[in-house]
């Protein structure tokens, strides 16, 4: 989807199904500006436009207004969802973050026929990085969300189909082992691809609290919260995590004019986060890191948070007001679909591919080729796995693009095995 002229959005922003469509257009780098439902400037706006008494949020997009608009209804109207333009491809990559965009890229401009499917917006945890500053070739940094958009548009230029909002919900393999497998869409339709590329990212580790479901979205967050930053200028805000996401939340909220309180589980930043962020969290004087620190307890008010309960290592609790919390704590690959599938996975859930598949010398039973696996390649023939999901990933963008880049490459072996010329 290709950025529109700036967005016209009033709703009320405590609302946590319009935090979801704020959130969503920040996540897509589509510039929109908040206007606060009540405020004189939202009410002039809606009377000009004939939408006193309609429903929230309204987003106005050009000489069309959206009323009680969500994430969907938007996509929807600017042509997210369609249908794939062919039965079969030669190649599908399943999640859409650096892993799947870089793969995308240099499979499409090598001429094979690309299809890329997420349930989720461009970019997976990627575009909720206010500013990445250590990918090589942004000399000052690159929003997350805007290098997914480049590398989308990239994609698309050379052909690749991108079809975001969209998941893949199963699949079905033919009856010969060379079959094209059959990839079943959330809408029922289908789809065949010679070689299938998983690279679905991670989903966000959950802190289990009592009561955090019912706020989340109330002042409980997850992610590093880029589309909240401005609306907490001046105010108090809580980031847990001590990773290079959790370095740049921080950053950015104090940038912004809020008081930060960072809870660090860990004894230090150094194990986990860049030396180039640690630097700066030292530097600024309205960051408060607490090492050895973990949120123990929520306290809402009515149905938003209104102060947290942390304790040290020590046990000795502290309960302070804040505005707003977001947990930047990693998160758990996004394999539930591999048992099924016949994916192996480690004990932790990352998929297993190339040698580390082979057990005392032996692969496992399930392998049918007299070759071993080729590197990033799973349990089944065909099938790649990249970026945050594979087993022995390093988590960073710049790998991700790598591991992308190189299944891209390895693609060609295997249509070469499968005997399909691209």
């Amino acid at each position: 989807m290709p950025p529109r002229p700036t967005l016209q959005v009033v709703g009320r922003w405590a609302d946590a199904d319009h935090y979801r469509l704020r959130d969503f257009l920040t996540r897509v780098a589509q510039p929109y500006e908040w206007l606060e439902a009540g405020s004189a400037q939202a009410d002039r706006l809606l009377a000009e436009r004939g939408l006193a008494d309609a429903g929230l949020p309204v987003v106005i997009d050009g000489d069309e207004a959206h009323t009680a608009a969500t994430v969907e209804a938007l996509a929807r109207a600017w042509g997210a969802f369609k249908r794939p333009s062919h039965s079969h491809y030669d190649f599908a990559v399943i999640g859409s973050g650096p892993a799947g965009l870089a793969a995308a890229v240099y499979a499409a401009s090598d001429g094979l026929s690309t299809i890329v499917f997420d349930r989720d917006v461009p970019g997976g945890q990627t575009s909720y990085s206010s500013m990445i500053e250590n990918f090589f070739g942004f000399p000052d940094g690159i929003g997350g969300a805007e290098l997914a958009r480049l590398a989308g548009r990239q994609a698309e230029k050379f052909g690749a189909e991108l079809h975001f909002l969209t998941g893949v919900v199963g699949s079905r393999l033919g009856g010969k082992v060379d079959d094209a497998p059959i990839l079943i869409l959330e809408d029922g339709s289908e789809i065949t691809a010679s070689v299938v590329l998983a690279a679905p990212g991670m989903d966000w580790r959950r802190l289990d609290l009592e009561g955090i479901d019912e706020l989340i979205g109330h002042g409980i967050y997850y992610g590093a919260g880029r589309s909240e930053a401005l609306g907490c200028k001046g105010q108090s805000v809580i980031v847990v995590g001590a990773g290079n996401s959790a370095g740049q939340a921080v950053l950015h909220f104090a940038d912004e004019g809020s008081q930060v309180t960072m809870l660090v589980r860990g004894d230090d930043l150094e194990s986990s986060m860049s030396a180039y962020l640690i630097e700066r969290i030292r530097a600024q004087p309205k960051i408060d890191v607490r090492v050895e620190t973990q949120l123990t307890e929520l306290h809402p008010n009515g149905d938003r948070v209104q102060a947290v309960t942390f304790a040290d290592s020590s046990g000795k609790a502290e309960r302070t007001e804040t505005d707003g919390v977001f947990l930047c704590i990693g998160g758990t690959p996004h394999t539930e679909w591999c048992e099924r599938e016949h994916v192996f996975t480690s004990e932790k859930g990352y998929i297993i591919t190339g040698r580390d598949l082979v057990d005392e010398g032996k692969l496992p039973e399930c392998w049918t080729l007299e070759r071993d696996p080729f590197p990033l390649e799973t349990s089944r023939a065909g099938l790649f796995a990249a970026g945050d999901v594979r087993h022995g990933s390093t988590k960073r963008v710049g790998s991700a693009v790598g591991e992308g880049t190189m299944a891209s490459a390895l693609v060609f072996r295997r249509l070469a095995e499968l005997g399909v010329t691209a």
